[in-house]
């Protein structure tokens, strides 16, 4: 299975956006993954729908919109219009709705013609989004708690990743990404890998590298 590296744009200067997404590409990135953060389900606010409007035009790759709001249902269908590729709401945020909230919202996801894929913190089991994996497109497991950049992969994950990938494999879908956000790095990625990720986002390790191009080359382990 073909490994893709998605960077962060979490880790890029807002003010030159367009510019850090075009770099990504021209370095080899597979994705640009946008963490939309809303102040409430985690604590800083990062940007909306029109920051990802805005960067659409500067790259043709999948744009990779993770959703960290509270009620991502209502939201979706301008993420969807602004141009997102794929869109990843949380279980946690989704749960304390209802308990069909997390599958409508994926449904409606759907609705607009956008892969879908649900995310659970390191501190939820991922047994916990089972019934929707036939739904999804992507799982992705944070690998850190969300809100902040920089911060040191929680080992505890890598075994959730293989369950994650153990259960897809089960009901038919070998092939569903398989997304890691939080920590990962050129020391860790081949354990990532190796578990069962095939999707690996990257902020720091990648805005902060000398060579972005070496660096995500690393990530993907050539």
């Amino acid at each position: 299975m073909a490994i893709k590296i998605a960077p962060s744009i979490l880790s890029a200067d807002f003010s030159r956006m367009g510019a850090a997404v075009k770099m990504l590409e021209d370095c080899g990135a597979d994705m640009i993954h946008c963490d939309v953060m809303d102040g409430s389900f985690v604590a800083p606010i990062t940007f909306g729908a029109q920051m990802v409007k805005n960067i659409r035009p500067w790259t043709g790759l999948p744009l990779d919109v993770h959703l960290m709001i509270e009620h991502p249902k209502s939201q979706i269908k301008f993420f969807a219009e602004a141009g997102a590729d794929i869109i990843t709401v949380h279980y946690g945020a989704c749960a304390k709705i209802s308990q069909t909230y997390l599958r409508e919202t994926l449904e409606e996801i759907k609705s607009f013609g956008v892969k879908c894929g649900a995310v659970v913190n390191p501190d939820v089991p991922v047994e916990n989004i089972f019934s929707v994996f036939p739904l999804c497109d992507m799982v992705l497991l944070m690998s850190v708690f969300p809100g902040y950049g920089g911060q040191k992969y929680i080992e505890e994950v890598t075994a959730k990743i293989t369950k994650a990938r153990g259960y897809a494999c089960s009901i038919g879908k070998p092939n569903m990404d398989i997304e890691v956000d939080g920590g990962v790095t050129e020391a860790n990625c081949a354990e990532i890998i190796k578990a069962g990720a095939n999707v690996l986002v990257a902020g720091s390790a990648v805005f902060n590298s000398p060579d972005a191009s070496v660096t995500i080359a690393k990530l993907r382990g050539i």
